[in-house]
């Protein structure tokens, strides 16, 4: 491919020259690069002029990709790199791929320069379909991805994971009939709950605080020295009895929880999983929260205390914490709660919460093999007033 400059919406994609080295290398020290890119690590000059050059010419030569320089039309001010990677003319298809310098974010660049990219690949080089993928958990990339127009439609096992990263990524898809024209709307702005979420789950999990009685409790993700302690609680008979956890309860299920279930469903942001902490650090309890896939305006919560803090008030302090900040932080509107008929300990730790118990659903829950009733309550922003 014959390299090419892109002007539009006040960019200027242009190919990468050898004098951007010195930016580039600025720019990958950054540490959210760093963490959701597969950019050398540590991210040295030679890399970057290498990158520049080399990497950049070979591409375009090739005709595998289409490297562009993202910078400030006026200005020339580099902000990001855009460009097109592992393009199938037989397919007639490409991914896309992006990064944002620290000093150019909150300005859309990445989304317009993105918009611009896929205007060019539909239009000069006849592509169809774009893709895009990014680790689960790369939030922002995934916000860049849906306000630029893809359609995000699944997961896949990425071949070249980050280190330390995910080894699953989202994969979307763009065609030409919905790529927007320059200057329309840019969907999911910051006021919006996707926006909003991006934000939240983009990052390490928060610490909350609670207190009962006189007791300051801590609320933190849930971590690998907890596990003796979540293995203890549920080998408990009354975790056993109310609850479906594995019985019997080993190691392995403690771990799979923390390693299957509850990490992953943070980088979706799907769920949060809170470990309840006393002054001492020590686990005394855990509350799960999950955002209903087919109303993200509703979650439910579930919750569980170890056996030696239980009668104490931890629970129902805790599980205020974790509702407000579900209704401040993540913009729910109703939270729910759900527990076999006969569980009055976990009633009563839902409606010292502020839950009003609403019904009873009939075989609402499959329990052990049998269908059970089930008690219904809900928590909605202005009980917590």
């Amino acid at each position: 491919m014959e390299p090419v400059e892109i002007i539009e919406d006040g960019l200027l994609l242009r190919p990468w020259r050898a004098e951007d080295a010195d930016a580039v290398h600025r720019a990958c020290q950054d540490p959210d690069i760093q963490r959701w890119t597969t950019v050398p690590r540590p991210y040295l000059p030679e890399h970057a002029a290498e990158f520049v050059t080399t990497f950049s010419a070979t591409a375009w030569a090739e005709g595998a990709g289409a490297p562009f320089a993202v910078c400030d039309a006026g200005t020339g001010e580099l902000l990001a790199s855009c460009g097109l990677v592992s393009v199938d003319r037989e397919l007639d298809s490409a991914e896309v791929g992006y990064w944002t310098a620290p000093w150019a974010r909150g300005r859309g660049v990445a989304v317009r320069a993105t918009r611009a990219l896929a205007r060019w690949a539909f239009d000069a080089l006849k592509l169809r379909r774009l893709t895009w993928q990014a680790e689960i958990g790369n939030h922002a990339s995934r916000l860049v991805a849906l306000r630029a127009g893809f359609r995000v439609e699944g997961e896949l096992r990425l071949a070249h994971p980050s280190p330390g990263g995910r080894p699953e990524g989202w994969i979307g898809s763009l065609f030409p009939a919905e790529l927007a024209a320059p200057g329309d709307p840019v969907p999911y702005g910051p006021d919006t709950l996707q926006a909003r979420r991006a934000a939240v789950f983009g990052r390490p999990q928060p610490v909350l605080f609670a207190t009962a009685g006189d007791t300051e409790l801590r609320l933190r993700a849930l971590e690998e020295r907890d596990l003796p302690a979540v293995t203890r609680t549920c080998q408990d008979e009354q975790t056993i009895r109310w609850t479906t956890v594995p019985h019997p309860y080993r190691p392995e299920h403690a771990e799979g929880f923390l390693h299957d279930l509850v990490r992953p469903a943070w980088a979706r942001g799907t769920a949060a999983t809170f470990a309840v902490a006393d002054p001492d650090d020590s686990y005394v309890a855990s509350i799960d929260l999950r955002i209903l896939p087919n109303d993200p305006l509703v979650a439910d919560v579930g919750y569980m205390t170890a056996p030696h803090a239980r009668g104490r008030g931890y629970l129902p302090a805790a599980l205020t914490a974790v509702c407000a900040w579900g209704f401040t932080t993540l913009g729910l509107a109703r939270i729910e709660w759900r527990a076999n008929v006969g569980n009055t300990a976990s009633r009563r730790a839902a409606e010292k919460a502020g839950f009003t118990v609403e019904g009873t659903l009939r075989g609402g829950v499959q329990h052990r093999g049998e269908r059970q009733d089930a008690w219904i309550g809900a928590l909605l922003p202005e009980d917590l007033v």
